[in-house]
């Protein structure tokens, strides 16, 4: 492996030849948008692209993020905010998770280590969250590369911070928050699996799982690839409510804020880790649990 540092800006992961992923960690993004660090684009070993940046749809989607809708008052997430009883309403609300400085950038033995200290602020600039966060990357086998996405959160707002989703709200089935992947548009229609079994639309959406996947073909090539997410047994609230969808979009989101806020209160730390499998080929039934049990291997805490 290889790393490419545009200083002050992104980070590139490369391995075979192929840009495994971009790490834009000082991103130019608009206010409104929440502005945060993200992974895109993402690839396969074989060089497939399985993410996808600022859909017209949802502008503040942007491949791989660590994004939440309600922090306290705050939206880390991006655009509106959902409202009971108004939808979703435009608040001067959308805060930002701002890079201060590198902790660590390294390769050895077939992997990649990135890590940063970041703020974030409300959209004020008032401080709320102080955090520590780290990607690895590892190759697992000669068609799956693996990301590990470790965060720990501390509270540096002064006051007890409820955290949840639009279903913590009144919105039902929209629990949506935590690490979220938004994967390319030809993989609408895919197949979502779980480790009881596969599904489409939204049937697996709110179910409680350690891991889900994400089976999906491309354009131009017809080649197929999968996405496998896997939560640590540490991380709170395991294993977690998953947020999914396949009929309007793609995406894939472990949301340990489904449908119960959490409260984090000032100074204490929230800490999660989940691994990111990225795999080219459809394995089937098995061969996708298999790629989960690659990914569990390499996250979960001993």
């Amino acid at each position: 492996m290889k790393v490419t540092h545009v200083v002050d800006e992104s980070i590139t992961v490369t391995a075979g030849g192929v840009d495994l992923f971009t790490y834009v960690y000082r991103p130019d993004t608009p206010v409104l948008e929440s502005p945060k660090p993200y992974l895109h684009p993402i690839r396969t070993l074989a060089g497939d692209e399985v993410s996808l940046f600022r859909p017209h749809d949802h502008v503040w989607h942007k491949g791989i993020a660590w994004s939440l809708p309600h922090v306290g008052e705050h939206n880390f997430w991006g655009g509106p905010t959902y409202v009971h009883g108004s939808s979703y309403v435009q608040r001067d609300n959308n805060g930002s998770a701002t890079h201060r400085e590198l902790t660590a950038l390294s390769t050895q033995d077939g992997q990649a280590r990135i890590g940063h200290r970041l703020d974030w602020t409300s959209q004020a600039g008032a401080p709320v969250v102080e955090e520590e966060r780290a990607l690895t990357a590892t190759l697992v086998d000669e068609t799956a590369w693996v990301l590990t996405f470790e965060t720990a959160m501390t509270n540096v707002s002064g006051a007890t911070l409820h955290i949840g989703s639009p279903t913590t709200k009144g919105r039902p089935n929209a629990g949506y928050g935590g690490l979220f992947w938004r994967g390319p548009r030809s993989f609408t229609g895919g197949t979502v699996q779980a480790p009881s079994g596969t599904g489409s639309g939204n049937d697996l959406r709110g179910v409680r799982a350690e891991w889900f996947a994400f089976r999906g073909r491309h354009d131009g090539t017809g080649r197929w690839s999968t996405i496998v997410m896997v939560d640590d047994t540490a991380n709170p609230r395991h294993p977690p409510q998953w947020f999914t969808r396949t009929e309007e979009f793609a995406c894939l989101c472990p949301a340990p804020f489904f449908s119960e806020e959490l409260a984090l209160p000032d100074r204490d730390t929230l800490r999660f880790r989940y691994a990111v499998v990225v795999s080219a080929g459809d394995h089937g039934d098995e061969g996708t649990a298999r790629l989960a049990k690659l990914g569990r291997s390499v996250v979960v805490s001993p």
